[in-house]
């Protein structure tokens, strides 16, 4: 058999085994050694082919694309540095539980560690970082050489798509000449399928969590950002039940879609409630209920922290469940599913605990709402967004403070939006690159993001993805001239060095990265000019740069919290 059949068969063995597990989308930075594999994706028909020179880049796009799809999506880049521009997005897949499948192309072993070009070390080159590792064998006739790569892929795809969802790598090594002969049709698999499991608790774990609902008294539900392909209807029937206050955050995307007979229940303005000391020795709970990670509220956390509840229940898919302030007291290993509703349940929350919280969100929403109506800072550009995005929209957020001022303004509603960001190691890093992924597993909805401007000049390079693939998108970039988020840290309290160490200030605008890609281009430097967020645009890419300033939208949040507790605390006296 010649070198190049030998070659050939094995990677659309790959490809093959990929499909047959259901993986239908593949990112790939192009480059040498990958070459056979580029070739065998590029030319299989069952498999969407995305690129992006940037390997960085490629990354996290692959990671919104898998995010948005709940379902794993294929990485492949060349040897060398290449594959450690990969390791950022793979530590953020890693943490916010995103199932991607690494492939790395590598030199053969006679050039590893002997001074040949473009080698490094690959082998278990992410570290704790994948779910699982596996080291391909070099492509040969052999007859259990197919048959091992088809079942080991089977085992990576079933891996990474397995509660928690998470990365994989296999490393391939592949020998010169990396040419192969292109097939219209796939191989037959001789591996039929692979079946994964539902994560569901135990009888004696529903007993038990029945056994604490039946004794709680005053009892809150937390709910935070929600494993992938979470169905919501789940939670709210046992909502319709506990009839408990639910501090819902805003990434659990349970603020939006809200059922009428549940939106008495939703309170979405704890963060700000939860600032005042004395709201805070009123709303001690006997039981805390939470699904998803630990919400991004500090504040929640430092309530839950003090006040050490009796029962503090995680409910988690990975039995390394999350607990950062070590409070729980109860871990059931359980993704969200019907097991919600077979429960038995007996609700007997005090009303008066109920109203308490009611009330109190009824003045922080009064409060809300009037604010673009008093401040014109970015809080108030954010609110108006939020008040105006069309129907079945995606907003994906970047961290810091657009992340944090999501979590102020968006109030619960009827309509149908939804809020994405990274908040699996919560970096500012690849946002434009995933998002824009994001937006490639969502073609039926409309996408915006909201960035600043240092998270954006963090990805520019994530433009080139236009170049490549017809991308449709709204980028929105809130331009404070720095690191907006420090200005309501410690830090902001030490002058000298501030501006250098902290506030970096860069005095670049955007306008010419929106002429080099293409780009519809929007500036905007006063409130009065706000409805230009929406107008139309004959473009598929608009990038509107918002003119903020720093100092104003601290001095207009604090005003907003300020006016929030003077009436929490005239109301508690």
């Amino acid at each position: 058999m010649s070198e190049r059949k030998i070659l050939t068969d094995y990677v659309y063995q790959i490809v093959a085994s990929l499909v047959q597990n259901g993986v239908e989308d593949a990112v790939i930075s192009p480059g040498s050694r990958s070459t056979p594999l580029a070739y065998a994706f590029a030319s299989t028909k069952e498999m969407n082919v995305y690129r992006q020179v940037d390997e960085r880049s490629a990354a996290f796009f692959a990671l919104g694309l898998a995010k948005s799809k709940a379902k794993p999506v294929v990485l492949l880049c060349t040897s060398g540095t290449a594959a450690a521009n990969y390791f950022p997005a793979i530590v953020e897949a890693k943490y916010a539980r995103v199932p991607l499948i690494v492939i790395t192309a590598d030199r053969p072993h006679e050039l590893r560690e002997v001074g040949a070009p473009q080698a490094i070390n690959q082998l278990d080159l992410y570290g704790k970082h994948v779910k699982w590792f596996a080291e391909f064998p070099i492509p040969d006739d052999h007859s259990q050489t197919l048959p091992f790569i088809e079942r080991h892929v089977a085992r990576a795809v079933g891996i990474a798509n397995t509660h928690p969802f998470g990365p994989v790598h296999m490393n391939v090594p592949f020998r010169e000449p990396l040419l192969i002969d292109f097939r219209d049709e796939l191989p037959k698999s001789t591996f039929s399928a692979r079946y994964n499991s539902s994560v569901t608790p135990s009888t004696e774990a529903m007993n038990a969590l029945s056994s604490i609902i039946r004794e709680t008294k005053r009892g809150i539900i937390v709910i935070g950002e929600l494993a992938l392909g979470t169905h919501p209807a789940y939670l709210w029937s046992l909502i319709r039940k506990l009839k408990w206050p639910v501090l819902v955050e805003s990434l659990s995307n349970m603020r939006g879609n809200v059922p009428e007979d549940c939106m008495e229940y939703v309170i979405a303005t704890y963060d700000a409630l939860l600032k005042s000391e004395e709201f805070k020795k009123r709303a001690g709970c006997d039981t805390v209920i939470r699904f998803g990670a630990q919400p991004v509220s500090k504040f929640l956390t430092i309530f839950l922290t003090e006040m050490q509840p009796a029962n503090y229940v995680v409910i988690d898919e990975d039995p390394l469940f999350r607990d950062s302030s070590s409070v729980s007291t109860h871990s059931i290993h359980a993704s969200i599913g019907s097991w919600l509703e077979e429960m038995e349940v007996h609700s007997s929350i005090e009303e008066e605990y109920r109203i308490f919280w009611q009330s109190a969100e009824r003045i922080a929403m009064k409060h809300i709402q009037a604010y673009s109506g008093q401040e014109k800072d970015e809080g108030a550009f954010v609110q108006y967004l939020l008040e105006h995005l069309p129907e079945k929209s995606d907003l994906f957020v970047s961290n810091s403070m657009p992340v944090r001022d999501i979590d102020t303004f968006l109030l619960p509603t009827k309509r149908d939006i939804q809020i994405f960001a990274n908040r699996g190691a919560n970096g500012i890093d690849g946002v434009i690159s995933t998002a824009f992924g994001f937006s490639k597993g969502r073609r039926d909805r409309e996408t915006y993001l909201l960035i600043g401007d240092l998270a954006a000049l963090h990805d520019i390079n994530a433009f080139l993805l236009t170049r490549y693939q017809p991308c449709h998108m709204t980028v929105i970039v809130l331009n404070n001239d720095g690191g907006g988020i420090f200005s309501y840290l410690s830090q902001a309290t030490v002058k000298e060095y501030y501006e250098d160490l902290f506030g970096t200030p860069t005095a670049l605008q955007f306008h010419d990265v929106a002429r080099m890609y293409g780009m519809d281009y929007v500036m905007m430097k006063e409130f009065d000019e706000r409805e230009k967020l929406f107008e139309k645009s004959g473009r598929p890419l608009r990038l509107i740069e918002i003119m903020t300033n720093r100092g104003e939208n601290v001095e207009a949040h604090r005003r907003l919290w300020q006016q929030i507790h003077s009436e929490l605390k005239e109301w508690l006296l």
